[in-house]
């Protein structure tokens, strides 16, 4: 027998595990979750040794990448809504879909002190207000309803800024393209830059973000497993802290 057959048949012979190679599992992730993502990718790592490859967006753009084809094994949307779309529709796999996180929208500013909140939208004292598009980012549609709900939309419409999603909306009041702007709280929270109006949830639809395990990952145990880890204590906790609510 050769030597290399010889020590792989004594490795087995003594019951010796071989090393297994690590999974990289490939992920949707709406944007307002881009900090938490990062932060569970590398608990996720440090736990089972496998990566996730993390490829952020608006909700309904990475809805769209999915049904062009794009190689995501998971979707986590910002709603709750396209998950169990993809699932109707042949992307996703039944019976996977669950809310991991419910957001919660803040108006936010930098140079312009939001903390009066409402008082400070009908005060109309600004130029530009941004908000990320309301057509694929569920947060921009909770922003129009906030505005509506207050009876504000109409007045303001001309100054609203629209970003492709939420972290430009974030991005157009840090560099002054807007003075104001609706974010996710898990955006700023902590931030010790500019101020922050926690919206009041009866003024929007609630924004329950949903995940689901697409059809290219149906067969990839890495997968499941960062399915079952984003229900786990450890992960809840994390996205708890985050500025979110998590339903047990």
């Amino acid at each position: 027998m050769r030597p290399g057959l010889m020590l792989a048949a004594a490795i087995l012979s003594l019951g010796v595990a071989l090393p297994s190679h690590a999974a990289t599992v490939s992920v949707a992730v709406a944007a307002n979750f881009t900090k938490v993502a990062e932060e569970l990718a590398t608990a996720f790592k440090a736990k089972t040794g496998d990566e996730l490859q993390l490829s952020f967006g608006a909700t309904g753009q990475l809805y769209t990448q999915i049904t062009q084809g794009a190689p995501f094994q998971i979707f986590l949307a910002a709603d709750d809504q396209r998950p169990q779309k993809a699932v109707d529709e042949g992307y996703g796999v039944d019976g996977t879909v669950f809310t991991y996180a419910e957001g919660k929208l803040v108006l936010y500013g930098i140079a312009t002190d939001v903390t009066a909140g409402a008082d400070v939208l009908k005060a109309d004292a600004f130029q530009k207000l941004s908000i990320a598009d309301p057509e694929t980012a569920p947060y921009g549609a909770a922003a129009v309803e906030t505005l509506k709900a207050l009876n504000l939309y109409d007045t303001l419409a001309p100054k609203i800024v629209t970003a492709q999603n939420i972290s430009q909306a974030q991005q157009f009041v840090e560099s002054g393209s807007a003075e104001l702007g609706f974010v996710a709280l898990s955006q700023v929270i902590g931030s010790d830059k500019g101020t922050q109006w926690l919206v009041p949830a009866e003024l929007y639809q609630p924004i329950r973000q949903d995940a689901v395990l697409l059809k290219t990952g149906e067969n990839e145990p890495a997968a499941k497993a960062f399915l079952d880890y984003l229900r786990s204590d450890e992960a809840v906790a994390i996205i708890r802290k985050s500025g979110y609510e998590v339903t047990p």
